[in-house]
């Protein structure tokens, strides 16, 4: 199993997003959904344009079962709006072209993401880039608030979030490169 990495620098995470948009929107709004909810990908594809309509969704996240409710970024919110408009209420936001209303399956979801990443030159990706992506991010502009982003992504110790978002690893690696003999 390969470790996947978050995305660490803003200006990729525009290249990627612009990289899907030109694509295709429904694509460019599920990267764009991952990386503002930190959600997994499983409960991110079971969304449905009635999900999307409130300035809030609840969920009921389905690795932990823990039910959560929380107001939607601004600029995420913006886009779903624009994206839902005309679409049926029932309709799966991330809708795969085969079928009538289904949802894409993670390995499309995870097909997606590893070629617009690798494209714009970020690799050891997956699924799990977004939402470790946007716990990154989130932990960076909190001014290191680890307990609220351990509570966010159900985790049980600092040093578990710390790892999963790479801070811990980026750590050691700048400790690594300043270490001097002589």
């Amino acid at each position: 199993m390969n470790i996947v990495e978050p995305i660490r620098d803003a200006e990729k995470v525009k290249e990627i997003y612009e990289y899907l948009k030109n694509g295709s929107d429904r694509n460019a709004l599920m990267f764009y959904f991952g990386i503002y909810t930190g959600l997994r990908i499983s409960d991110i594809l079971k969304f449905k344009v009635k999900d999307c309509l409130n300035k809030s969704y609840n969920i009921r996240e389905q690795k932990t079962g823990k039910q959560k409710t929380y107001d939607w970024n601004p600029y995420l919110f913006k886009e779903l709006k624009q994206y839902c408009e005309g679409k049926d209420p029932n309709e799966y936001l991330f809708k795969s072209r085969k079928g009538s209303n289904i949802p894409i399956k993670r390995q499309t979801a995870y097909e997606i993401i590893k070629k617009a990443c690798n494209a714009c030159g970020i690799y050891n990706v997956g699924t799990h880039t977004l939402r470790k992506t946007f716990g990154y991010f989130l932990y960076m502009q909190s001014k290191n608030n680890i307990a609220m982003l351990m509570e966010i992504l159900n985790h049980s110790s600092e040093t578990i979030t710390l790892k999963y978002i790479g801070i811990s690893q980026e750590k050691s690696n700048s400790a690594m490169k300043k270490m001097r003999y002589f």
